[in-house]
């Protein structure tokens, strides 16, 4: 039977990079969802409790959901950046080793896949090789885990943070603003935290544990959350309006 070569075999299983980084962003734009749901419904149950007038519910809804999506983008353009900073110092820090003491770089290498299992003339073998075929991206790789071609864009991860929180954050501020002024904050609950289950079951199925306790953690969290918010809501309300 003929071979295909190396880079066709096991194709359609996921062993690239790529899988990971996916996986990764999709799980942060859940766990975006999540806190759009959970911090928007907060705000607007707690202001349904103090007043059943929608005007204010909708400005302090629509005031959450602004201020939310801009200090999520906000957070992660800061974290991001950050961790683009540090890549960048250290890929050039590489770079610089690698120009001023190749042979020193070139033992450092064959050392940590010794240290892997290999044998010292096959670590060596392999170390000359990938130096030969890009020194850089194989010091990167091995030594700090970094893929030069793979540094995330704050830009696009504050974007990404913002659009999932305001994707979540579609649900309470309709859920508590088209019913009725009578169901609004029950229905609003029951449309929270089925959510709420959902992301926390999606999550989990992302990092492969448990669906059934991620969704009951979130739900007891955001079910808390609700209710603190809502009781407060209701004491001013009684207090300071009424």
């Amino acid at each position: 039977m003929e071979s295909t070569g190396a880079a066709t075999l096991h194709e359609n299983e996921p062993h690239h990079n790529d899988l990971a980084h996916r996986l990764n962003w999709l799980r942060a734009g859940v766990l975006g969802a999540n806190d759009g749901i959970v911090s928007v419904a907060a705000i607007v149950v707690g202001v349904a409790g103090a007043t059943t007038d929608t005007g204010p519910i909708l400005i302090a809804g629509a005031a959450g959901v602004v201020g939310g999506a801009i200090s999520m983008a906000l957070g992660e353009y800061v974290s991001v950046s950050s961790q683009k900073d540090s890549q960048n110092a250290l890929i050039e820090k590489e770079r610089r080793e690698l120009e001023e003491q190749p042979e020193e770089e070139l033992e450092e290498l064959a050392a940590i896949y010794q240290s892997k299992g290999l044998r010292p003339e096959t670590a060596r073998t392999v170390a000359a090789e990938l130096t030969a075929h890009d020194a850089l991206s194989a010091h990167l790789s091995a030594e700090l885990n970094i893929d030069e071609t793979d540094i995330v864009s704050p830009w696009h991860a504050a974007l990404a943070s913002a659009i999932a929180f305001l994707t979540g954050a579609v649900l309470p501020m309709l859920a508590i603003l088209l019913p009725p002024e009578n169901i609004r904050i029950p229905l609003t609950f029951v449309a929270v935290l089925v959510a709420l289950a959902a992301t926390g079951a999606i999550g989990a199925w992302i990092g492969g544990g448990s669906k059934v306790r991620a969704a009951i953690r979130v739900v007891i969290g955001g079910a808390a959350a609700l209710v603190a918010t809502f009781l407060i809501g209701n004491l001013l309300g009684a207090t300071v309006v009424g």
